[in-house]
């Protein structure tokens, strides 16, 4: 990670931090920062412009509302951000109704540029290598709780384990995801 990634990091920190003291300037920073990247967290998980569109701006408020419970803890402040983003959008799709046939309106834009098609690919090369560190279960369920939104409970039964056993799956993975990465 270079270092003005690390900057950048930095700077989102500290936006988050003067946004839980109600500064409004660093709320509309931390909005042009990271929007675009929550907005493809909702999208992917919802499937549904319009309501990702929503997804997003209930995403802000509760930022707005729970900044000060963020904790500088080493890890990235994206992360805190997009399970914000993550776990409104999940809990927007639970609340559809069953029977209603999931086609977008819209869709999608049709994917990155050149360049950043390049380093997503090279990213994606990083994080496979890593993934297949893991114990090919415990991969397939962060895959399957990051990527395609499963919930832990539907996790723990689809591999029969408690569900405390999940959480613990997945958050030892991700530990070994983060020092793999780094």
């Amino acid at each position: 990670m270079g270092e003005s990634a690390l900057t950048d990091l930095a700077d989102i920190e500290d936006m988050i931090a003067r946004v839980a003291l109600g500064d409004r300037v660093a709320f509309d920073a931390l909005y042009s920062a990271t929007s675009a990247k929550l907005f493809g967290v909702s999208l992917r998980i919802l499937n549904d412009r319009p309501e990702a569109e929503e997804a997003l701006q209930e995403t802000y408020v509760r930022i707005w509302n729970k900044a000060a419970s963020y904790k500088v803890n080493g890890l990235s402040p994206m992360t805190w951000l997009i399970t914000v983003a993550r776990n409104i959008a999940i809990d927007r799709k639970r609340k559809r109704k069953p029977d209603t046939l999931e086609v977008p309106d819209v869709l999608p834009d049709p994917g990155p540029g050149p360049e950043d098609a390049a380093i997503n690919a090279d990213n994606r090369t990083r994080l496979d290598a890593c993934l297949a560190k893991l114990p090919a279960d415990h991969a397939a369920a962060v895959k399957q709780a990051y990527i395609e939104a499963y919930t832990y409970a539907e996790l723990a039964e689809i591999y029969g384990v408690p569900l405390n056993t999940m959480r613990t799956w997945l958050r030892r993975s991700l530990i070994a995801l983060r020092e793999c990465l780094s």
